[in-house]
């Protein structure tokens, strides 16, 4: 007998659920939560919610009407669907059955939104259980789909999609697996093809979206049906359904990546069509489907000169679609002075540390517009930031997300929309086709840049940034004229148009910034900079952030030409300090942190320091160890103490010390949630960006060492204690700044570091083993790899004769990076040099050895650039080979040319060195090789003549 609810437990759950989605009585929707809460340990609440779910009118025993019953079942479906997510593993097999049995019903149900809720919990069942937790599922889906009975009526069929593209969604690699010699993908995508020609419209919009889902990944079951898919795509183009054709145009997308060669021959119509559903204004989703399809094709390297021909149409689609909608102009006008109203919880982007990188001794030096200067995370394009966003949220169709009650979460420059996706497409054009798209675009600016609307004006300004860096070279003749105007638009009346020529200056800042002329730089470098310094002060908030973003990129183009401006420079970002709300300040922080990455000492002036410390100081007093604030505050810090060097002296203590308890209180919290999986673990950006910044600490005292090691020796917990643990910590962001670390306290502080050492060491060798680099995480595992190389040639020269205890262990880890042909250049290089350094003095231990590492060591050497660390790296090589010349055998003459390549730099004191013992070999091998100078005509004449200049043969 089937399984039945009893009605009081029936009618006290469905007023719960009632009262729980209500808005009007607090306590009662308070009460009831905590009821159903409590009711999840009932061994039947599933089975009361699934017939709930599929019940279309309400049970007699209820006394509700058909209203209050619809809000009844939603809540039953949002429930069940979260208890399948958390408890399923513990829903007892008989109620699985009834679930299973009985939610298909929902998918019958003549209301929209209830399909939509039972497509959502079958979808979560699939999504615990797997495809083989139910495996008369999809046949069931597909036979309701197909009307297979002849009885099913479209809203089911509806709904029988619906879920079976939800299931496709989640479950598309599934899908593909061999399951006992068949694989569900043969049998579904045909059907899917058929399903396209479903006489419900919603039908053939699902079905068209399930395919789009596999297309990109190229499955064999789609490349069978690709040449009947093409046709039927066709077909589509013109179906009078909105939603139909959307996914038309996501498929011609997807083609684009996949099949170029079936999209190239149909260009000149797909350009037609494209413009056509573009300029569909009343279905702004369609019309932005139809964008991405030049955004995509403009930036595929087979396809992007296809549209050459077309771009007489493309282009002014593009330009109109980047006027701001009626819609969007209400929204946005007259945005208003809100400088002063406090920042709310909301309005704050998510902070991430950003990686400094690898270090290095090889050299000195869904669409994103990215910054060059955007340590901090923040966009140097904050007006425009032609950012598509995943939407990787959790929430199923017709579930209920929290939304801003104000309605700023709707604003226009928040959301991926037409007029960035068209706006990013113009730039990709530019950067493509270069003269003849600004040819199409000037008669467009000329007539809407003076426009007296402001949103024609606004669209204008943003098309004039969006071709600066493809069509520089034609635009810059009309420059002298465009750039005053720009600059009188800072003042124009409305917020929106302030802000994107913020942007825009930013935008063509290099041009300005590489003026020879000293009166052309008075004309428009110097307006066009502090135009936008003044514009950081603005009274609305996203022009101040539109205006230090475009600062932060000026910043970037001008580099250290910004030097002689410092002063002013610093005394509008103070400025900023005291005027910017949280939010703000990040940007704020990316704009000094640039500064003083590439004006450097120019900013340690006594008179400079006395003006930025005390507000970044004032600054970092008010933020909270926990605030991820601390991210861009301590990466800015990072730059200013190593721009202001020792002068950053009177400051170090305080922040170091800080430093130290944030990262001992961040492992004290990781070790504690390890053992307690109710707790959250704590963030890792707080270590990486403290380690980054006692890493800028040691450095900037480096002239004064005594201080440095003060800070070492005295801090608590023991600083080197503290390292050891972050060289372990399993995030690779956190070891990479470690061995960054690492590496600076062995130049600079090697002495307190020196007792640690027979801790430390075996700790980087295992770091060095390659095989622990995971293939999903090779780019940051690589990272910590060549750090861990680096720091460990700055510990071997410092080291010398004792190295020799960690000798071998290190050797076998350097030699198997140096041999494997997977691992980067960069990284190969850094493994030379660090075993190299470690011959400086272990080289008795590396002598025997020598004959296998000699040939990958030179070859790897070759390619790296001539500085102190070459020259130590090759003062340890020549010592082992003075050890056991013997081995140098089938390389001497590769050695050879190494050395008559080498630089001679007498005049400093390490390149002496590496002199004289280059001179001792090659003696050494005079009197070892009876006919020498026979030997030595086996190199090129230039090297033959070089050794005997240099070294007196």
């Amino acid at each position: 007998m089937a399984w039945q609810p009893q009605e009081e437990p029936l009618r006290q759950l469905a007023g719960y659920l009632r009262d729980s989605l209500s808005g009007h009585d607090r306590n009662a929707q308070k009460h009831a939560t905590l009821m159903l809460a409590q009711a999840k340990s009932s061994p039947d609440i599933n089975n009361y919610l699934t017939f709930l779910i599929a019940s279309r009118n309400p049970p007699s025993s209820l006394n509700i009407n058909q209203d209050d019953f619809h809000t009844v079942r939603s809540s039953a479906a949002i429930m069940l669907k979260n208890n399948v997510k958390t408890f399923y593993n513990s829903i007892p097999t008989n109620s699985l059955d009834y679930i299973q049995s009985s939610i298909l019903l929902g998918l019958q149900d003549p209301n929209l939104q209830i399909r939509s809720y039972a497509g959502n919990v079958i979808t979560e069942i699939v999504r615990q259980g797997g495809i083989l937790g139910w495996p008369q599922l999809l046949a069931e889906l597909l036979a309701l789909v197909g009307n297979e009975r002849g009885n099913i009526g479209p809203e089911t069929q509806d709904g029988a999609m619906s879920a079976l593209l939800k299931i496709c969604e989640d479950n598309r690699k599934a899908l593909d697996r061999d399951y006992q010699g068949q694989r569900p993908l043969e049998h579904i995508i045909p059907r899917l093809l058929d399903f396209t020609r479903s006489p419900v419209p919603r039908v053939r919009a699902s079905a068209l979206a399930t395919l789009n889902v596999f297309i990109p990944h190229q499955t064999q079951a789609l490349l069978a049906i690709m040449d009947q898919l093409l046709p039927q795509l066709f077909r589509l183009a013109y179906d009078q359904s909105d939603e139909v054709r959307r996914n038309v145009c996501r498929s011609f997308v997807h083609l684009v990546d996949v099949r170029p060669d079936k999209v190239a021959p149909h260009m000149e119509g797909l350009v037609d069509y494209m413009v056509i559903q573009q300029r569909q204004t009343s279905d702004e989703d369609l019309a932005l489907d139809a964008a991405e399809f030049w955004l995509c094709v403009g930036e595929h390297d087979q396809l992007r000169e296809t549209l050459g021909p077309y771009l007489d149409k493309v282009v002014p689609v593009l330009l109109e679609s980047m006027v701001y909608s009626d819609e969007d102009v209400v929204m946005l006008e007259g945005g208003g002075e809100d400088a002063e109203e406090e920042d709310r919880a909301e309005d704050m982007k998510p902070q991430f540390a950003k990686s400094k990188g690898a270090r290095t001794v090889t050299t000195s030096n869904g669409y994103q517009e990215v910054s060059t200067s955007g340590t901090n995370g923040s966009s140097n394009t904050a007006s425009v930031n032609y950012t598509k966003l995943d939407d990787d949220d959790d929430l199923d169709e017709g579930e209920i997300e929290e939304y801003d009650e104000d309605g700023e979460g709707g604003n226009p420059e928040d959301r991926w929309n037409l007029r960035k996706c068209s706006a990013a497409t113009l730039d990709v054009l530019a950067s493509v086709f270069h003269g003849p798209v600004f040819e199409i675009t000037l008669p467009y600016l000329m007539e809407n840049l003076r426009h007296e609307e402001w949103p024609r004006r606004e669209a204008a300004v943003l098309a004039l940034g969006a071709v600066a860096d493809g069509c520089m070279v034609v635009v810059v003749p009309h420059l002298p004229q465009l750039v005053p105007y720009l600059i009188s638009l800072l003042s124009d009346p409305e917020p929106v148009v302030r802000q994107i020529t913020c942007w825009s200056l930013g935008r063509y800042s290099e041009w300005a910034a590489h003026l020879t002329d000293p009166a052309a730089k008075r004309q428009f470098f110097e307006p066009m900079m502090e135009g936008i310094l003044t514009k950081m002060l603005d009274n609305n908030k996203r022009v101040q952030e539109a205006a230090a973003s475009a600062f932060a990129n000026l910043e970037e183009k001008a580099m250290a030409k910004l030097t002689n401006y410092c002063e002013p420079i610093v005394q509008q970002f103070v400025k900023c300090f005291q005027k910017y709300k949280d939010r703000n300040m990040f940007i704020l922080y990316d704009c000094v942190q640039t500064l003083a990455e590439h004006v450097g000492p120019a900013l340690a002036t006594d008179k400079l320091i006395n003006l930025l410390m005390p507000a970044l100081i004032e600054r970092w007093s008010k933020v909270a160890d926990q605030s991820r604030e601390l991210f861009p505050l301590l990466e800015c810090l990072s730059y200013v103490a190593n721009a202001m060097d020792v002068k950053f002296a009177p400051f170090a203590g305080p922040i170091f010390t800080r430093c130290i308890t944030i990262i001992h209180q961040n492992l004290q919290d990781y070790l504690v949630a390890v053992n307690n999986e109710a707790m959250d673990k704590p963030d890792k950006d707080f270590l990486v960006t403290s380690l980054d910044l006692l890493s800028a600490i040691i450095q900037a005292l480096g002239n004064d060492s005594q201080r440095s090691k003060e800070l070492v020796s005295t801090a608590q917990p023991g600083f080197f204690d503290l390292l050891t643990f972050c060289m372990e910590d399993p995030s690779n962001d956190v070891r990479q700044s470690s061995y960054a670390l690492l590496g600076d306290c062995a130049i600079y502080v090697f002495e307190q570091l020196q007792p640690f050492l027979p801790k430390i060491m075996p700790v980087l060798i295992r770091q060095l083993d390659i095989d622990r680099v995971m293939d999903e995480e090779a780019e940051t595992g690589f990272s910590v790899v060549n750090n861990a190389c680096w720091s460990s040639g700055e510990i071997s020269t410092n080291h010398g004769l004792e190295m020799s205890v960690f000798a071998e262990g290190l050797y076998q880890r350097l030699l198997a990076i140096l041999v494997n042909p997977q691992v980067p250049t960069s990284v190969n290089e850094n493994a030379a040099i660090a075993l190299g350094r470690l011959g400086v003095g272990a080289f008795r231990d590396l002598a025997p050895h020598l004959q296998e590492f000699a040939i990958p060591f030179l070859a790897a050497m070759e390619k790296v650039g001539y500085t102190d660390e070459k020259a130590f790296a090759f003062q340890g090589f020549s010592r082992v080979v003075s050890t056991n010349p013997q081995a140098m055998e089938k390389c001497l003459i590769p050695f050879f040319e190494a050395i008559a390549r080498y630089p001679d730099g007498r005049g400093h004191i390490h390149s002496q060195l590496l002199h004289d013992l280059f001179q001792k070999i090659l003696v050494l091998y005079s009197s070892m090789i009876p006919n020498f100078d026979a030997f030595l005509s086996q190199l090129p004449l230039q090297s033959q003549q070089s050794l005997r200049r240099t070294y007196n043969f």
